[in-house]
């Protein structure tokens, strides 16, 4: 069968996302199949170019996966003529800076989130993005997961009726470094190098809301620091400056209210690490990234409250499975082949940097909602 190169720049492969997820379980696994079949009967193949600062971690990475082309250059591999998209998986504080560069080299662009540190960078990205004429994507990968489709199916088949709420739990306890090492780097909570919890999770929580269910217009925030020092990478203690939990209450377009914890300072007593409950007049859900379980407005219970009486109802066997219905595949590769659709076959594709910089506005007004202590509206954006 005949085969499509197109040559693409991976800037952060040596973290943990940049790694596992977009190198390995994406992109790695498109060639391990051959290719990605296109609409002529072709099989479009990615050569990859990684991309970072560590050279010896580069080309460890690279040898360990039969890859000849790494360089710690950014602006040498993007000058090259035979690539065509720039991905960026490095710390949010490096991203703004190297995607302009890959703009002004007249490439693609496939981007992690946050696409900036601020609304403003990642509005500008987006025009100078559109003015150059490039095409330009942004990761929403909880969109691609398998208990978010089950849901977003759902929605789409009238299940719910009026949907009245959406309770959203997320996170797990990040051990502070001292006695055990943390999971997480430890930028993540400074915030001079651009952490947070709030930056890192309301974007995803924009997509997710906006995509399945509706625009959201308001939001009302408190952020807090609960563990206020922690132990990084080499065991040394420093001040953890920036939100390890926030508290959010989001308001979407027709009425329904969001709220969504999201913490890195919680011990999980869930079924997943991220859980939404959905209520609707006709019908309720519980989805996961995984799982979705169902109960029809025909099927609820009719619980009394008597705190005098010990429970004998066994709540969550009052719940049915929603069936895959389907063969899903990891969630990164699936976005990553639409995009390159998108990119060779001119497939039509909605997430861009204009819908990241929509996440990042999300953020940003937390962050006011929670210093100021107010609810705050959220205007459309500009383009």
């Amino acid at each position: 069968m005949a085969r499509t190169t197109i040559g693409i720049v991976l800037n952060g492969v040596t973290g943990r996302m940049g790694y596992r997820q977009h190198l390995v379980r994406s992109l790695l696994a498109i060639r391990d199949q051959g290719g990605l079949p296109l609409r002529d009967g072709t099989r479009l193949w990615p050569e990859l170019i990684l991309v970072g600062r560590n050279e010896a971690k580069l080309r460890e990475i690279a040898e360990r996966h039969g890859l000849t082309e790494w360089t710690t250059d950014l602006a040498a591999a993007l000058a090259r003529p035979d690539v065509q998209i720039y991905f960026d998986a490095q710390v949010t504080a490096q991203r703004e800076k190297a995607i302009r560069l890959a703009i002004e080299a007249g490439k693609h662009i496939y981007t992690e989130k946050p696409t900036a540190e601020d609304l403003a960078g990642a509005v500008e990205l987006a025009r100078l993005a559109d003015a150059a004429g490039i095409k330009h994507g942004v990761v929403q990968d909880k969109l691609f997961l398998p208990g978010l489709r089950k849901l977003d199916r759902l929605v789409k088949g009238g299940f719910f009726g009026r949907i009245l709420s959406i309770r959203g739990e997320f996170g797990y306890w990040v051990f502070e470094g001292d006695w055990q090492p943390a999971q997480r780097p430890s930028w993540n909570y400074r915030s001079a190098d651009g952490g947070g919890i709030v930056v890192d999770m309301f974007p995803h929580w924009h997509y997710v809301l906006e995509q399945i269910f509706g625009r959201v217009t308001a939001v009302t925030a408190h952020v807090s620091t609960h563990i206020p020092q922690r132990w990084d990478e080499n065991g040394e203690p420093y001040e953890a400056t920036a939100d390890d939990a926030a508290y959010g209450i989001f308001e979407l377009s027709g009425g329904v209210i969001a709220q969504i914890n999201s913490s890195w300072t919680v011990r999980v007593y869930r079924d997943e690490l991220v859980e939404f409950q959905v209520d609707g007049t006709e019908g309720s859900a519980v989805a996961g990234l995984r799982n979705c379980r169902v109960q029809h407005r025909s099927t609820t219970p009719k619980p009394v409250w008597n705190p005098d009486l010990p429970a004998t109802e066994d709540f969550r066997s009052q719940w049915q499975v929603v069936p895959d219905n389907d063969e899903f595949d990891n969630g990164f590769k699936a976005q990553w082949e639409l995009f390159l659709r998108h990119v060779v076959e001119d497939e039509p594709y909605t997430w861009d940097l204009w819908a990241g910089a929509r996440g990042v506005q999300l953020a940003e007004l937390g962050l006011r909602s929670a210093r100021e202590g107010r609810r705050i509206e959220i205007p459309e954006l500009d383009a």
